[in-house]
């Protein structure tokens, strides 16, 4: 593992850049800034490496205000209608960032705050690196002051380990994902068209013209957003509402969390061979095309991201959770810490 200083903030915290190796040369590069993966580099079905994340090179594309490239997301990942957040009988109102509703942890989340990061010792040998940070009472407007780990581990079979925990005082709302875009071509390379998804979910929960989530349990089966066999997707895009992607849960009713992450979606990009298993724990998996990328972000190969030049695969609890725990409960406890583990599982054929 290295390090180096990739510069200051406006507000004069240092960040740092932490780079992890494993033996065969895959590499990940992790920022304190955000928490954000700013290049993943795997190899081809020919042992070529490329970097399959969006992303910059420099730290002020990132301080200047992004699509949440490669960042930690929280308090709440994904959008809380109407900002409000009821937690054991009290509400509270959260910022309301995107229209009428709350989004990804608010106007200032986790993706814009500076993490404390130590490398973590494993007795397999594996590069691991440990970010930490504390979310005090009344951040954002959220209740009580949580403690919170994300473990970022890269393993010898290219496999990327994220793991987080969240402490909290008092009850409180958690839901914690990974939001890197994906295009396993190469970052840079056009569109994820020729990619090819599958997602093993049953059912899905659908939104409004907003994005607001409907509270609704409905099966995929007859849907634009039945992925339950690989599709192309530059066939099956253009048929999803507003060519988003939907969020499917992962669990039925009233189950319980599996005792291991499970496999939730698989990402084939057929020319290179590239291969990309998401396994998690998570109750549910928010699919994003990257429609709403334009054109003006120029990434680390000199070449601006339009639509769908990434997608995002990212695991999560409900964020509406608070209020719908039978969708995935996201509410953490004094004394029950709150862990959960996804794994971006990369091969090539």
């Amino acid at each position: 593992m290295t390090s180096r200083c990739l510069g200051s903030l406006a507000s004069g915290e240092s960040v740092e850049a932490y780079t992890l190796t494993n033996a065969a040369g895959a590499a990940v590069q992790v920022l304190t800034y955000g928490g954000i993966v700013t290049s993943l580099r795997v190899p081809d079905r020919h042992g070529g490496f490329a970097d399959v994340v969006l992303g910059f090179d420099d730290l002020a594309s990132y301080a200047s205000g992004h699509p949440f490239f490669g960042a930690i997301i929280g308090r709440i990942a994904g959008r809380v209608s109407g900002g409000r957040l009821t937690v054991e009988g009290r509400d509270f109102q959260l910022p309301r960032n995107e229209g009428n509703n709350h989004l990804h942890g608010g106007r200032v989340g986790f993706d814009r705050r500076v993490w404390t990061a130590r490398p973590q010792p494993r007795a397999d040998g594996a590069e691991s690196l440990r970010l930490t940070y504390r979310s005090p009472e009344g951040e954002e407007g959220y209740p009580g002051a949580v403690d919170l780990a994300v473990t970022y581990t890269l393993t010898p079979a290219h496999a990327l380990w994220i793991e987080t925990e969240a402490v909290a005082d008092r009850t409180t709302a958690v839901n914690l994902t990974h939001h890197s875009y994906f295009n396993l071509a190469g970052e840079g390379a056009g569109t994820v068209a020729e990619h090819e998804l599958q997602i093993l979910a049953e059912e899905l929960v659908p939104t409004d013209e907003a994005m607001t989530l409907s509270g609704r349990r409905e099966p995929v089966a007859g849907k634009a957003g039945d992925f339950r066999r690989p599709r192309r997707l530059g066939e099956a895009m253009p048929q999803l509402f507003k060519a988003h992607g939907d969020l499917y849960l992962l669990r039925a009713p009233g189950a319980a969390a599996p005792p291991a992450p499970t496999l939730a979606a698989r990402l084939v990009e057929p020319r290179s061979g590239r291969v990309l298993e998401v396994f998690t724990d998570e109750s549910c998996l928010q699919f994003y095309t990257g429609y709403a990328l334009d054109g003006t972000r120029v990434g680390k190969s000199g070449r601006a991201y339009g639509p769908h030049a990434g997608l995002c695969l990212e695991c999560e609890g409900y964020s509406d959770g608070a209020s719908r725990p039978d969708l995935g409960d996201i509410l953490v406890r004094p004394g029950q810490p709150q862990r959960r583990t996804t794994i971006y599982a990369f091969s090539a054929r």
